[in-house]
């Protein structure tokens, strides 16, 4: 409770300072690099750090794949039809398929299922979620910032972003125990993620644009919450009959509101900032809304 209650403190500060003109319009963007850079590096070289590497990784991992793929797809399949240009499909990429694993997903494991199943979580965050917005997402977000990228630039770009780094670095150090004083730094450093990146959603987010785009976020929201959790239910229960607990905690999380850190990844590229400051207003508190339902649909499979 007290991470959701976080969660509104800060996204509603963000708006008050907005609002009264204490932090200015370059505000979202500071607050930002210090995410890319601090927050989301030192979340990743601490739970890639202790991830088991087996079997067990793959289909939680796997998930965060599936919904990103299938979802883009379905962004720009949506976009030639509606006229949508690629800034406004990658920001629905980077929020409508990425899930918010994390600081929503794991309070709301524990709270439904258990802390026992926490782990699973966290593979769904760290193998999949991270990996995927470390990865093409970074790629998207750079091919769609309107600047000349060439293929060298972009390598640099990606293979440079301060997440993988970390995500590399934590795996390469699979081996090797950390101290506990790193373990105690990694910790609180990664812990400012969600204040910072919900303090910039709320400098961000125009409630009055709200309406402008009522269809890009039908869109994103309903393939996030409804269509990716189903797709996920029914690949793997359905086609690879797994009904373990662990499967429902993986398609538990599919449904799980937008990623922050993608949109955070969209703002700092200028794919339609408003749009991804929207989706995660609204999507994250509807998301937490729709989990005891999802939970009393999954005890069902």
């Amino acid at each position: 409770m007290d991470n959701f209650l976080l969660l509104g403190i800060c996204f509603a500060l963000g708006v008050g300072l907005r609002v009264a003109g204490i932090i200015d319009e370059h505000g979202p963007a500071a607050l930002n690099a210090v995410i890319i850079h601090m927050s989301l590096p030192a979340l990743a070289l601490l739970y890639a750090h202790d991830l088991p590497l087996g079997p067990e990784l793959v289909p939680p991992a796997a998930m965060a794949w599936i919904v990103f793929g299938a979802g883009y797809v379905l962004f720009v399949f949506l976009g030639r039809r509606m006229g949508w240009d690629r800034k406004t499909v990658v920001c629905l990429a980077l929020t409508g398929a990425l899930g918010n694993t994390s600081f929503v997903g794991l309070p709301m494991i524990e709270a439904f299922y258990g802390p026992q199943y926490l782990g699973v979580g966290m593979l769904c965050d760290t193998a999949g979620s991270f990996m995927v917005l470390a990865g093409p997402g970074i790629i998207l977000a750079a091919g769609a910032s309107g600047r000349d990228v060439s293929r060298r630039e972009l390598a640099r770009k990606v293979l440079l972003f301060p997440p993988l780094i970390a995500i590399v670095l934590g795996f390469a150090l699979h081996a090797v125990p950390y101290p506990q004083w790193l373990t105690g730094m990694l910790s609180r450093l990664g812990s400012t993620l969600s204040p910072l990146a919900l303090l910039s959603v709320g400098l961000t987010l125009r409630f009055k644009s709200i309406a402008g785009v009522g269809r890009e976020l039908a869109v994103g929201l309903g393939y996030k919450l409804v269509v990716a959790p189903v797709l996920i239910l029914v690949l793997y229960v359905w086609i690879l009959g797994q009904t373990d607990t662990a499967t429902k905690v993986t398609i538990f999380e599919a449904g799980m509101g937008p990623m922050i850190s993608g949109g955070i990844i969209a703002m700092t590229y200028g794919a339609r900032p408003g749009l991804a400051a929207t989706m995660l207003g609204i999507g994250v508190p509807l998301s937490i809304a729709t989990r005891p339902l999802w939970y009393w649909l999954l005890q069902a499979v």
